[in-house]
C-alpha cells in the first residue's frame, strides 16, 4: 500500500516565491511509494489545523513547505502521534531545516523525502507553547517582536533590527532555577535550544542536539559595542559557546523568573509572557524525516575557527586586566587629588 503524504504550503513564508512548488513535487516525488496532495495556508494558524485534518485522516508523513514558523504551526499537530514532519524549506533562516542537515535545494529534499529514514526526535514546551528549534527570552525575543511588526520578512530586516535596537537594549535580571539549583544572572539574553541553530547558520547552541533529552541554555552577558563583532564571528563560526561571555548548561527543564512580564519567543515567533516562565524538554515526542546522509561533523567548527575563538578570549582577558588596571589607577588618583585639596 502506498503512503500517504500531504504538502502544507504557506505561500507567504520567506523571501521566495513558491508558485513552481506543487509542479517540483509532481515531478520529484515517488509515486510508487506515496500518493501525495498539496494544501495551501491562508491565514495565521491555518497550518495546525490543515496539519490536524491531515493527520487524522491517516496521513503518514505531512510536509511544512515554509520557514520556521510554518514548521512550528504544522508540526505541534504531529507531536504524539505515528504521522512523521517533514520540512521543504523555505524561510527567511531555517533554522531546523539547517539544523537537520536538509540541503537549501528543494529538488534534493525531496529526494531525502523519497528515501523515507523517520527518527523520534524531542521538542520542547515553553509555557506549554511547543518548540522544535528554540526559545528564549531578552534581546532575541525584543528583536522577533520587531521583526514581525516591521512586516517584511528576510535575513536584511533581522540585521536591520538587530542593529537598531541592539545598542539601545537594557539587559535584565534573571533568576534560574533548573534541577541543579538556583541561579541569578543579568543577561542579554537567555536562549533555550532543541536544535543548534536560529537560521541562516547562526549557531546559538553549537552542541545541541535533537536526541539527547536535554535543552542547552545559553546565557549571554552584557557586552559592550567592542564586543558586538566578536560575538557575531563566534555565533556564525560555531564557537559560541567557547565564548567569555556565555555561560551554557544542559537541563531537562527550567523554571525562570525576571522582573516583569514581556516577551518570549518560540521558534522565532514572539508573545507576551509573564514574570514566570516554565521550559521544558519533551523526550523522542515527534517523528520527523531525516537526512540519512547528513554529516554531523558539519555542526562543528574546524581548527580555523577554533583558534580565532581562542584568540577573541585571550584578548577578551587582556582587555579586562587592561580595565581593572584603568579603574585601579583611577580610584588612586581620586584618593590623591582628595588629599592635595
Amino acid at each position: 500500500m502506498k503512503k500517504k503524504i500531504v504538502f502544507i504550503l504557506n505561500p507567504i513564508s520567506g523571501t521566495t516565491a513558491k508558485a513552481g512548488i506543487p509542479k517540483l513535487i509532481e515531478q520529484h516525488l515517488d509515486h510508487e511509494i506515496f500518493t501525495h496532495e498539496v494544501l495551501f495556508t491562508e491565514y495565521p494558524g491555518h497550518a495546525t489545523e490543515l496539519a490536524r485534518e491531515a493527520q487524522m485522516s491517516g496521513a503518514d508523513i505531512v510536509v511544512a513547505v515554509g520557514g520556521d514558523g510554518t514548521i512550528n504551526e504544522v508540526a505541534r499537530s504531529l507531536t504524539h502521534t505515528s504521522t512523521a514532519l517533514a520540512i521543504l524549506p523555505c524561510g527567511s533562516g531555517n533554522g531546523l531545516a539547517r539544523h537537520l542537515l536538509l540541503p537549501m535545494n528543494l529538488k534534493k529534499c525531496i529526494q531525502i523525502i523519497n528515501q523515507c529514514e523517520i527518527h523520534a526526535l524531542d521538542y520542547g514546551l515553553i509555557n506549554d507553547i511547543p518548540f522544535f528549534c528554540t526559545c528564549g527570552m531578552g534581546f532575541d525575543a525584543y528583536v522577533s517582536m520587531k521583526f514581525a511588526e516591521a512586516g517584511k520578512r528576510g535575513p536584511i530586516t533581522y540585521v536591520e533590527n538587530v542593529l537598531r535596537e541592539g545598542l539601545k537594549y537594557q539587559p535584565e535580571t534573571y533568576e534560574i532555577q533548573d534541577e541543579n539549583g538556583i541561579t541569578r544572572h543579568k543577561a542579554f539574553l537567555i536562549s533555550c535550544a532543541n536544535a543548534s541553530q536560529y537560521g541562516n547558520n547562526a549557531y546559538i547552541a553549537p552542541q545541541a542536539s535533537m536526541s539527547d533529552g536535554l535543552l542547552d541554555v545559553i546565557i549571554m552577558e552584557p557586552f559592550d559595542i567592542l564586543d558586538a563583532p566578536q560575538i557575531s564571528i563566534e555565533m556564525f563560526s560555531k564557537t559560541l559557546d567557547k565564548s567569555s561571555k556565555i555561560k551554557t548548561f544542559k537541563c531537562k527543564q527550567l523554571h525562570i523568573h525576571r522582573q516583569q512580564p514581556g516577551v518570549i519567543h518560540y521558534d522565532g515567533d514572539p508573545a507576551n509572557a509573564d514574570a514566570d516562565i516554565d521550559i521544558k524538554v519533551i523526550e523522542k515526542g515527534i517523528n520527523i524525516v531525516v537526512n540519512p546522509e547528513g554529516d554531523k561533523t558539519l555542526r562543528q567548527p574546524n581548527a580555523i575557527q577554533n583558534a580565532a575563538c581562542e584568540l577573541f578570549n585571550e584578548i577578551n582577558i587582556i582587555r579586562d586586566d587592561i580595565n581593572r588596571q584603568t579603574r585601579h589607577f583611577q580610584a588612586l588618583s581620586r584618593i590623591l587629588q582628595r588629599k592635595l585639596k
